[in-house]
């Protein structure tokens, strides 16, 4: 895949979830390169964080979902390519960005006694409050009090209160008492707390001591900073100052002088603080903290340029995911009656997406839409143009549905399971047409699915997730005929096309590990028939079993012992071969 541009790049990305006052790590450190133009196929059984995965391509996580780490970097050439112009106004809050700049720059010359300013200051709070480990005791004890007493509460709603009074009443007993329970929890933390910090105050020797030290530490800092800045510094905040402008210049008026102070605000901290605002890595990193780094490029008289670090895990304002969600990124999902109105017609839904993310009149969009409607396979076209959903069988509702995904010609497609709604004839239909508009409109397809059979039609490469991991990426090849990973096996075995005559048809035992705990070990290893002691004490690193191919597995260690796969995959090609009566 070398020669081929990776289009969208994941690195060590975490998804959380808020539920019921808990947190729910969905993702768990995933990292993949999608290149352009590919057929990427998600695999895994239901819960395994495939959708989730996608969605945050997409910025389509549900309320109460957030990354909580990692990046996804979208190389997109029309999008990073960015121009703004050099108004009165623009070089007005340049001017006044350098100035501010170099006037915060004075900090970095004081960086490394502030460093040890604040490392003094916070040995002192660890002085006077109570230990980590008291402190993470205490907070575990007051959430899992919480999270009895929700349940409870929600248990206590679900009873008739005519028939199950009895059961009504214990429960409110057992809500106060925990509720008494978490005001005491409360009350001995403070108590703790308060102890802690009246043993420092009688502590004279170390106030002294301290205060000394933060004198001195104070006095040096104030003539640290008060000196110049280099010639060297200076040409680099004109660079920023540049680079601010470029990353605030899509927004209106206002917009801009909000970020501009949010940008002045991270920028002055990171100064303080000794980041190295010279290396690119770090700059990004303040940068993510407020909008998109435009890099700065070159300018002219009237315009500057520059290009964009396109972090999709870093988007803050819903104006940059106009720009990303539909145009390049595109979504088909799973069942084409709730993803389309049913109250307005087909040709509407496709000419208001067109004219939503392009510059065309309603004349030029219902050419364009019906165009796409041919494409896709509706027949007669122009006569179908204004019928509703209802008037559509499912097929052709997915076709619609991929119509108006493709409408604005997007870089990746993602389809989430479009095919389980259908019948097994429809079904093909759509893959062979997915795969056929790849060829014309150059797009990467995105496809979830836990049907390998489906896998074995329209994929390039396979991801194979468990419990929000990546746990064996490989080539559509390489997973049919050389799988590494246990769960692989599993899902391969699981297939009804390999089922003989008179046997059971396989089936994974156990359930996957609950994501509201941190997961120890493998995540597969309470079901893994071909578990070691390692699997249940040690996550397994992923190992590379070919330029292509790559398994999470202590299998694959050479101090493993040699495990065959399962015998119902051995020959898997002759065995399919026999099931289809090729």
């Amino acid at each position: 895949m070398e020669d081929k541009k990776v289009l969208l790049s994941i690195k060590d990305l975490e998804v959380k979830f808020r539920v019921r006052g808990k947190r729910l790590t969905a993702i768990r450190g995933v990292s993949l390169d999608i290149y352009e133009n590919e057929s990427i196929a998600i695999v895994g059984e239901s819960g395994s964080g495939k959708s989730v995965f996608t969605k945050t391509f997409a910025g389509m996580l549900d309320s109460n979902g957030y990354i909580d780490n990692g990046s996804i970097i979208f190389n997109d050439d029309d999008l990073s390519d960015t121009i703004v112009r050099k108004t009165s106004v623009a070089n007005k809050m340049i001017d006044f960005t350098l100035a501010k700049l170099n006037e915060y720059s004075k900090y970095e010359l004081g960086a490394g006694i502030y460093q040890e300013i604040e490392a003094l200051k916070v040995e002192r709070a660890k002085k006077e409050s109570i230990s980590k480990e008291q402190e993470e005791l205490s907070d575990k004890t007051i959430a899992e009090l919480g999270v009895r007493k929700t349940e409870a509460f929600n248990l206590k709603q679900t009873l008739d209160p005519k028939i199950e009074k009895a059961k009504i009443k214990e429960l409110s007993n057992s809500i106060k008492q925990m509720e008494k329970e978490i005001k005491k929890q409360l009350k001995d933390r403070i108590a703790m707390e308060a102890a802690a910090a009246k043993q420092l105050k009688s502590d004279t020797a170390y106030i002294n001591q301290y205060n000394s030290n933060m004198a001195a530490l104070k006095a040096k800092y104030d003539t640290a900073i008060k000196g110049s800045i280099s010639k060297e510094t200076k040409e680099r905040n004109e660079i920023l100052a540049k680079e601010i402008y470029l990353s605030i210049g899509r927004y209106n008026f206002h917009k801009r002088v909000q970020l501009l102070l949010k940008f002045l605000t991270a920028l002055k901290f990171a100064m303080k603080t000794g980041i190295d605002l010279s290396d690119d890595v770090q700059r990004n990193t303040v940068f993510d903290k407020v909008a998109f780094r435009v890099k700065y490029l070159d300018e002219t008289s009237d315009k500057l340029h520059g290009i964009c670090v396109l972090n999709l895990a870093n988007v803050k304002y819903a104006k940059d995911w106009y720009q990303i969600r539909g145009k390049k990124i595109a979504t088909v999902f799973q069942d084409p009656m709730t993803s389309l109105n049913p109250i307005i017609t087909i040709g509407k839904q496709i000419t208001s997406i067109i004219m939503k993310h392009q510059d065309v009149t309603e004349v030029e969009a219902r050419a364009k839409a019906l165009d796409l409607m041919k494409k896709v396979g509706i027949p007669n076209a122009e006569a179908r143009f204004d019928d509703y959903p209802f008037q559509y069988s499912g097929g052709m509702r997915q076709r619609i549905v991929i119509a108006i995904a493709l409408s604005c010609q997007p870089k990746i497609l993602i389809c989430d399971e479009p095919t389980t709604a259908l019948d097994v004839t429809i079904q093909a239909q759509i893959l062979k047409l997915l795969k056929d508009l790849q060829k014309e409109f150059n797009y990467t397809i995105v496809f979830i699915t836990h049907d390998l059979g489906v896998v074995a039609n329209i994929a390039d490469r396979v991801a194979v997730v468990y419990a929000g991991q990546i746990i064996e990426l490989a080539s559509v090849d390489e997973i049919f005929y050389d799988p590494r990973h246990p769960y692989t096996w599993a899902l391969l075995s699981s297939m009804p096309q390999l089922a003989e005559k008179n046997t059971k048809l396989y089936s994974i035992t156990g359930t996957p590990p609950s994501l509201y705990n941190k997961v120890v070990g493998d995540a597969f290893a309470p079901r893994n028939p071909y578990c070691m002691k390692i699997d249940t004490l040690k996550e397994p690193p992923m190992f590379q079993v070919s330029d292509t191919h790559f398994a999470k597995t202590w299998l694959l260690d050479p101090r493993s012992p040699r495990v065959e796969k399962p015998e119902a995959i051995q020959n898997i090609h002759e065995k399919l071969l026999k099931a289809f009566n090729i």
